[in-house]
C-alpha cells in the first residue's frame, strides 16, 4: 500500500513543470548534483574530522570541543545546502528514486545517522567536557562515532549506486526484490 501511494506521488511530482525543468534544462542537473556533492564533501568531512577525533586518530592534543565548535558553522552549513540540494535532486527525477532500492536504502541509512547524532549529542553534553583534553573520548562518544562513520559512509555509497540501479523494476523477477525497489507495477503483474 504505502508502495503504491509513493509511486503515485512520484508520478505527480515528474508531472509537475519544474520537476521536468530540472531534468531537462542544460546545466540546471549539472549544477544541482555537483553543488549536493562538494556540500557533501565539505560536511562529512568535517563530521569525520570530529569522529575521526573523538576516536584519538586525529590532533589528539586539541581539545574536542575547540575542533567541534570550529567545524559545526561550516559542517551545519554544508548539511543544509545538502539537504536542499538532495531534496531538489529527488523532485527532478522521483519515479526513478521512488523505485531505486537503493535510494531507499539511503534514506533508511540518513534516518539512522540523524538518530545517532542526536543520541551522540545528548551523550556529548552529559559527558559535560571532562574528557575534552584526553586522547580519546568516553567510550560511548567512540561507539558513537564508530556508528557515524558507518552510516554515514553508506549513505554515500548508496548515493552513488542509485544512478547505476542493479534493481531495475523490468529486469528483476524476485518478488522481495521488487517490494524493497518499490516496484508496484511489476509486483502487480506477477
Amino acid at each position: 500500500m504505502i508502495n503504491e501511494l509513493l509511486l503515485q506521488f512520484a508520478h505527480w511530482l515528474e508531472a509537475q513543470q519544474y520537476s521536468q525543468m530540472l531534468v531537462s534544462g542544460y546545466y540546471s542537473w549539472n549544477w544541482l548534483e555537483a553543488t549536493h556533492v562538494l556540500t557533501l564533501m565539505i560536511s562529512i568531512g568535517s563530521l569525520f574530522i570530529i569522529d575521526f577525533r573523538m576516536l584519538g586518530w586525529v590532533l589528539p592534543n586539541v581539545p574536542a570541543t575547540t575542533i567541534a565548535d570550529r567545524l559545526h558553522k561550516p559542517m551545519i552549513t554544508g548539511f543544509v545546502i545538502m539537504f536542499i540540494t538532495g531534496i531538489l535532486l529527488v523532485y527532478a527525477k522521483p519515479v526513478e528514486n521512488v523505485q531505486s532500492l537503493w535510494f531507499r536504502i539511503k534514506m533508511l541509512l540518513l534516518l539512522l545517522a540523524f538518530v545517532n547524532a542526536w543520541i551522540f549529542n545528548a551523550k556529548m553534553r552529559a559527558a559535560d567536557g571532562s574528557w575534552d583534553a584526553d586522547r580519546v573520548a568516553p567510550k560511548p562518544l567512540r561507539t558513537g562515532a564508530i556508528i557515524s562513520l558507518c552510516l554515514w559512509c553508506g549513505v554515500v555509497a548508496m548515493g552513488r549506486f542509485i544512478p547505476y540501479d542493479w534493481v531495475d523494476c523490468d529486469k528483476v523477477s524476485n518478488t522481495t526484490l521488487l517490494w524493497a525497489a518499490g516496484c508496484v507495477e511489476q509486483l502487480n503483474a506477477i
